[in-house]
């Protein structure tokens, strides 16, 4: 079967929200003023068990889908990952991956690569630990996300990734020092623009640091020069040191979107497959696995709901976009 014809066009790219839950109330997707300590989560029959994602990335991967990645939420919370991440592992020659905040990564590292985990992406805004609480509003210290992004290099979950969300007023000071710290690491660090996922994190347009800024004010003192993407559909523009001692990624969702070539799909804690961060809603197939719908079944209705994708939220972003009610990143992943 090849996957184009099924499909109509590539999907590469699977990520997978392995819970609600997450240990941080970001400013993505879990506000404090939403996401307190009395938020009722999903209920734990609502989100799909190892073995249903399994059948579904199986599915996936016949149809062209060569990189997963697990993320949340925090997928860490998620208990006994590593028996997913196992199960995973072996259905192929797969990018399997996770993102991460961090926070449990110095305990989990080495299980997770036993497993078959290859690499890990880790989310981190600052070295400052007051900026990085005022975005994330937790209650430990950059220290111990560093920790587990050593703990991760030590287990051989390499190349890591680390991603910045920048956001005005907030961290843009810290973009320097967090260029000069993984600068020669052998990571690379992501710029992210603050986007306006979900509905829930306040966003506004003045909010956000444009990747062009991000990408002057670094190579003012470490002179950069672009590089070329790496696979098509990559979503960071990325730009090397010119004295060889790494790279940099920025991803400019909104001021220069790349919906055009997107390959990548998302399937939610609940089981829902969303064909775009910002999407409004998705297609059941929890639903379906759970009826006994066969793999064929499953695959002609997530086909269609492929074939017939029209997302370009990031293109058409305007005034008459801003209020829909986006799904929430917690559910989406990242």
């Amino acid at each position: 079967m090849d996957p184009l014809d099924t499909l109509g066009r590539p999907l590469h790219d699977l990520r997978i929200s392995v819970t609600d839950r997450c240990n941080f109330r970001c400013v993505y997707c879990m506000p404090k003023e939403v996401f307190g300590k009395d938020f009722q989560f999903l209920p734990r029959a609502e989100i799909l068990t190892f073995e249903e994602i399994e059948r579904l990335v199986r599915i996936f991967v016949g149809l062209g889908v060569r990189k997963i990645r697990l993320t949340g939420g925090e997928p860490l919370v998620r208990r006994d990952l590593e028996r997913l991440v196992e199960k995973l592992a072996r259905l192929g020659d797969l990018d399997l991956t996770l993102t991460t905040n961090g926070s449990l990564l110095a305990q989990k590292a080495q299980a997770l690569a036993t497993a078959g985990l290859r690499r890990v992406t880790v989310s981190l805004d600052s070295l400052d630990d007051a900026t990085f609480k005022s975005m994330n509003d937790v209650d430990f210290p950059v220290a111990k996300v560093l920790a587990g992004i050593e703990a991760a290099q030590a287990a051989g979950l390499a190349p890591i990734k680390i991603n910045m969300v920048t956001k005005r007023g907030v961290n843009e000071a810290s973009i320097l020092p967090m260029a000069r710290y993984f600068k020669g690491t052998g990571m690379t660090l992501r710029f992210i623009e603050f986007m306006d996922v979900g509905s829930t994190n306040g966003w506004r347009l003045d909010d956000v640091v444009p990747a062009r800024e991000i990408v002057a004010s670094i190579d003012r003192e470490l002179p950069l020069e672009p590089v070329g993407p790496s696979y098509r559909g990559e979503v960071a523009a990325r730009y090397r040191y010119k004295d060889g001692s790494g790279e940099i990624g920025v991803i400019s969702s909104v001021t220069q979107p790349f919906c055009a070539d997107c390959t990548r799909a998302r399937l939610s804690a609940d089981g829902s497959l969303y064909t775009c961060l910002f999407a409004t809603e998705g297609l059941d197939l929890r639903t379906l696995v759970r009826s006994e719908a066969s793999d064929a079944e499953i695959i002609e209705r997530l086909a269609a709901a492929w074939r017939a994708r029209t997302d370009r939220y990031s293109e058409v972003r305007s005034s008459e976009t801003a209020g829909l009610r986006k799904i929430e990143m917690s559910f989406i992943g990242g």
